[in-house]
């Protein structure tokens, strides 16, 4: 009978593989950007008048229709853009039109989140003062024409179209320009001058 040799090392352990390393859990969204010059439709929220408007004035827009990439909705309808009056041109009474500028300058998401954009600024013309500035000097001297005729004859005619006219000239003077104005839900085009990029949830 032997004695087992109780000094022989144990035999060595048996490698276990370790375990696998956890999948990195997949993004939550997808990258979508709207190239450059790229057309958004909006409405206004308020109006704009040449009349009462201040540079760096704010003004807001919501989008009126959804801006699709590659089948995804990239900037949904209802989401806002934030932006600010660049130009104020109250025109003259007689020869200069008024106008208006606005651009935008911040999108806001559905969820709130904030996105710088760029626009081009939309202009708005008032209308041409001059012809309307014609149109009432001349209808003032008829009348004063009319009125001089029935009152003394031809030299009464003559006093009385020189008077209307006058009267007429005054009447312009003292009149509003035509001013240049945003109405509160036009419908406006609005192009972008850079991209824009935004991150929508992925779709399982």
């Amino acid at each position: 009978m032997t004695t087992p040799d109780v000094s022989a090392p144990p035999p060595p352990p048996v490698d276990e593989a370790p375990p696998p390393k956890p999948e990195p859990p997949k993004p939550r969204f997808d990258e979508l950007t709207v190239p450059e010059n790229s057309v958004v439709g909006i409405h206004l929220d308020t109006m704009v008048s040449s009349d009462t408007a201040k540079v760096e004035d704010k003004v807001t827009a919501k989008v009126s229709r959804d801006v699709m990439i590659a089948g995804r909705t990239a900037i949904a309808a209802g989401s806002k853009l934030e932006g600010n009056v660049t130009v104020v041109d109250r025109g003259g009474k007689f020869k200069d039109r008024a106008r208006l500028g606005i651009k935008f300058t911040t999108l806001v998401l559905p969820d709130n989140t904030r996105v710088p954009i760029q626009t081009e600024t939309i202009f708005r013309d008032g209308d041409s003062p001059g012809n309307e500035a014609s149109a009432k000097v001349g209808a003032s001297a008829a009348i004063g024409a009319i009125l001089g005729a029935v009152i003394g004859g031809k030299k009464g005619a003559a006093i009385g179209a020189a008077a209307g006219g006058g009267a007429g000239t005054a009447a312009v003077a003292a009149g509003d320009r035509n001013a240049a104005v945003f109405a509160s839900g036009s419908p406006l085009t609005v192009r972008l001058t850079s991209p824009v990029t935004v991150f929508i949830e992925r779709q399982q």
